[in-house]
């Protein structure tokens, strides 16, 4: 919104040029998310106070955690306004990709706001039943990575349908462009074609995967959104080099036009998360709850299948993927053991894999401190795969 008003008033004021720049819109959406989280924050906090949407904590977990029974949930909410407004303000909202990955975080954000809702509510412990939840977010995963197919290879939504139907006459065995395919890091050259059907598949996995990971992650104090935070500022940079011709070329990654934009997403996203780390950093005035992590991490698997790099969000996100697979081992132990020999045994003390921490004697917060830590580096690692080919 302020890009158009800046270009159609700039002839008269010639510093409005400046808003021009990426770069300065991402630093001025980082702020805005930041300050309409911190001013906001008090009142968001007090509405699901009073609407006594307090969370509910499981009783055969650490004990120290029982003391968190009733702290609002649902803050996510929060997220999503700094997000939303941010981006509206500073994006260039003729940007398609600007558009997607809204439209994929509210999507996401709208299936765990009716989760956290039935939960908190209704005072129903299992929210949307597990085959309804994925039914949705499965919706979205698929109608997003269908677009993107097309997208990430054209420069314009009218050269995506073309691309549509061409694929459609022919016969639905029509090659992406090289920029479609899997990227792998540490090598210049090396990618795998995937096709239209290959690219939906990784994308829907991507998407959805991210999302119920980071979900699965939002167990501690803080745990969650800075990894998130962190994660999605390094996608930011991977967005603005994939966007500029000249970046692209220089460091060998695929040059999508338009992906640039998405830095300013990338910024309010940070902005925002830093806002909610405020008031959820230990102890928690508020949870992200289904509505924020959800989002979230839709938003992060998005963007990183915009940007091309979804083996460099595996190792980002390296802190997501161990605790999804903790679990994943956890339950599939359990049923094995108990299958073969009657009685469930588990691999962990407890999952996810902050839960197995704190049951061997940690802190909430050095569990919390120390992923933060690990995702520091792996964040590092990952941005260093621009360079290391």
């Amino acid at each position: 919104m302020l890009l158009w008003l800046a270009q159609n008033f700039q002839q008269d004021f010639s510093f409005l040029r400046v808003f021009n720049f990426i770069t300065f819109r991402a630093v001025f959406a980082t702020l805005t998310a930041l300050l309409i989280g911190l001013v906001a924050g008090p009142a968001v906090i007090r509405m699901l106070t009073l609407l006594k949407v307090g969370q509910a904590v499981r009783t055969d977990g650490p004990q120290t955690h029982l003391i968190k029974s009733g702290t609002p949930t649902m803050g996510g909410v929060l997220i999503l306004i700094g997000i939303g407004i941010s981006t509206l303000l500073w994006a260039d909202l003729s940007n398609r990709f600007v558009w997607i990955v809204l439209i994929v975080t509210l999507g996401f954000g709208t299936v765990g706001w009716v989760d956290d809702y039935r939960k908190v509510v209704y005072k129903d412990p299992n929210g949307m039943r597990s085959r309804e939840k994925y039914f949705w977010q499965s919706l979205i995963g698929l109608v997003a990575a269908f677009y993107l197919a097309f997208s990430v290879s054209e420069v314009s939504n009218m050269k995506v349908l073309d691309l549509f139907f061409a694929w459609v006459q022919s016969g639905f065995n029509l090659d992406l462009p090289p920029k479609a395919d899997l990227i792998v890091p540490f090598f210049k050259t090396v990618s795998y074609p995937l096709g239209v059907w290959g690219f939906i598949a990784l994308t829907y996995f991507v998407i959805v995967g991210t999302s119920n990971a980071v979900n699965l992650t939002d167990g501690l104090d803080g745990l969650a959104i800075m990894p998130t935070v962190l994660v999605g500022g390094a996608l930011g940079i991977f967005a603005y080099l994939t966007g500029s011709a000249s970046y692209a070329k220089y460091l060998f990654i695929p040059h999508i036009p338009g992906a640039g934009e998405l830095l300013i997403f990338c910024g309010a996203m940070a902005g925002a998360g830093l806002a909610f780390l405020w008031y959820n950093a230990y102890p928690a005035q508020v949870f992200m709850g289904d509505v924020g992590a959800l989002a979230l991490g839709g938003a992060l698997g998005t963007i990183a299948v915009i940007v091309r790099q979804e083996i460099v969000l595996f190792i980002m996100g390296g802190i997501f993927v161990v605790e999804t697979l903790s679990v994943m081992i956890q339950v599939a132990y359990f049923k094995f053991t108990k299958k073969r020999y009657g009685v469930g045994k588990r691999v962990l003390l407890m999952a996810p894999l902050h839960h197995h921490y704190e049951q061997k004697g940690w802190k909430e917060t050095q569990v919390v401190v120390r992923f933060w830590i690990i995702t520091m580096m792996l964040v590092l690692f990952g941005l260093s795969t621009l360079k290391l080919r």
